[in-house]
């Protein structure tokens, strides 16, 4: 069955759904700000085509917005949806012990909300289908629309439903936080969702979910965080930073559950991370590639941020995976290419047919293909990806332009620069070349490779994360940095890249739900039950 088989069909468009409801509700949730009412659900039924082509009924119960914070900012966005089979294919399902699915949309670092979801997969539409607040501003049109948006993503470049249905279909328990965004402002022109919001808000749904073992379903001891781009980067954060004390000021605020935030796995695709030093990694990995225009960045720039990003890497010291040694920007070219990008590209044409293959060949001259095995160089393959996606510096921009400039807005200004680089070279007339003072706390708090460094206990011990060849939106470092800052701690890690593929992309969501399965025991549990 496709549930749990190796997926051969891309996330986007790979599923045909049909839900209907049954009309059975059950009493409305419990007065108690963070207890969990386990009769207040509708019970509803969805059609889930698996990635073999294979349509499964589930039958579950769905639990519709929650909020998680007992004192929330804004509770159409720190809120929930919970999601819990009980029947499939005709077959009674006891999730009470399933491994929870905690999916999150966000995207952009821009505002999710599950506020008027009605179903399944309802965080998988960011904004969730509602307005904004009563006092707050909804997200510009620019916003809503994110440039990092696709076919393989939702409308601010966050996650699809892919993953969600998937593990309903598999017996999971599915749950879907909201969390605020950069572009939120109030009636005073106050942005309220800006760093740290994002983070602190899945740790506050975590904690609402821990807090309630026994009431919600699943096993609350294994949590899966999963998420892309932004939302890959918030899941990274939350399965590197659990139980991290830096976070306390900021839960306590929101009256957050006396509970942990540690999460068991976590999933990331396309995460875009470690923001204080993605420009000198961008220059590295793409700093010889034009822009779509066919003009090159500055190259004055590009060779500075290079050169920062030389010094950070060796600072990390870091050794690749499978005995590879220490990376540093002399050898990460062809740390990418042996450890991950001839491998992608093998595996993707071992798959195709001989005559397609013999095509693929003969169009992409630069692969020699011998032995079963794809091998080229790192300058050949800079060639065949072609123009980058972004300009110099990518992330804390000159002009202040940068989606993440306005991440790090703080009370009414909507875009600070947060690296000292950035700053210095500001184009915009501030008075201060300087970053602000609360800037290197926030760093702190968004930032995994942080926690990594701590060897914070509370990580996540089990990592799956995906990125495309083609996709120039981050460099191709920083998730292979992640997973080395992990493995480097003795964490189980499950990295690959997906040959050709750009940003947003997940095709093996089967893979994930199996090894769901297999690093939190649940495989060995059903088997033991029948």
């Amino acid at each position: 069955m496709g549930i749990g088989a190796t997926a051969g069909v891309a996330a986007a468009g790979g599923f045909a759904l049909s839900a209907n409801a049954s009309g059975t509700s059950k009493s409305s949730a419990s007065s108690d700000a963070l207890v969990f009412d386990p009769d207040a659900y509708t019970k509803l039924t969805k059609t889930v085509t698996d990635t073999d082509g294979n349509d499964h009924s589930v039958v579950y119960h769905f639990w519709k917005a929650i909020t998680y914070v007992a004192s929330p900012v804004d509770a159409t966005y720190q809120s929930l949806i919970v999601s819990s089979p009980v029947e499939i294919d005709g077959t009674a399902v006891d999730a009470s012990n399933a491994p929870i699915l905690l999916a999150n949309s966000v995207g952009g670092y821009m505002p999710s909300s599950v506020a008027t979801a009605t179903e399944v997969g309802g965080g998988g539409s960011a904004m969730g289908g509602g307005g904004a607040p009563s006092g707050s501003a909804a997200p510009s049109a620019s916003a809503s629309t994110a440039s990092n948006a696709n076919g393989n993503t939702n409308a601010t470049g966050g996650a699809l439903s892919s993953n969600q249905l998937l593990a309903l279909a598999a017996g999971y328990v599915v749950i879907e936080p909201g969390a605020r965004g950069r572009t939120l402002k109030n009636s005073d022109g106050e942005y309220y969702g800006t760093a740290p919001a994002a983070i602190v808000d899945l740790k506050a749904a975590v904690r609402y979910i821990r807090s309630n073992k026994g009431r919600i379903p699943g096993n609350v001891e294994r949590i899966v965080s999963a998420g892309t781009s932004a939302g890959g980067a918030l899941s990274s954060l939350l399965g590197a930073s659990g139980d991290s004390k830096i976070y306390d000021k900021y839960l306590k605020e929101l009256g957050a559950a006396d509970a942990s935030d540690a999460i068991f796995a976590t999933g990331a695709w396309c995460p875009i991370t470690d923001l204080e030093h993605a420009d000198g990694a961008y220059e590295f990995n793409w700093g010889t590639n034009a822009l779509s225009t066919g003009k090159q960045v500055d190259q004055t720039v590009s060779k500075e941020l290079q050169s920062q990003f030389a010094e950070y890497q060796a600072s990390l010291k870091l050794r690749g995976l499978n005995g590879f040694g220490t990376l540093t920007a002399r050898n990460y070219d062809e740390y990418l290419v042996e450890q991950y990008l001839e491998p992608s590209a093998t595996t993707y044409l071992a798959a195709l047919s001989d005559s397609d293959r013999e095509t693929y060949l003969a169009a992409n001259t630069f692969i020699t293909w011998s032995g079963g095995k794809a091998s080229f160089t790192w300058a050949d393959f800079l060639t065949h990806v072609g123009a980058r996606k972004k300009d110099a510096p990518s992330f804390d921009a000159f002009d202040l332009s940068a989606g993440e400039n306005n991440e790090f807005g703080a009370d009414t200004t909507l875009a600070r620069h947060f690296t000292a680089y950035g700053a210095k070279n500001d184009t915009t007339g501030l008075t201060t070349k300087r970053v602000a003072s609360d800037i290197p706390e926030k760093l702190d708090l968004m930032n995994p490779m942080y926690h990594f460094a701590k060897k914070n206990p509370g990580r996540s011990k089990h990592w799956w994360i995906r990125l495309g060849t083609k996709d120039s939106d981050t460099s191709l470092t920083v998730s292979a940095n992640i997973a080395a800052a992990a493995a480097g701690l003795g964490d189980d890690v499950n990295h690959l890249y997906y040959w050709d593929e750009g940003h947003g992309s997940n095709i093996d969501p089967a893979d994930f739900i199996t090894w769901i399965a297999k690093v939190t025991g649940h495989t060995k549990r059903a088997a033991a039950a029948k």
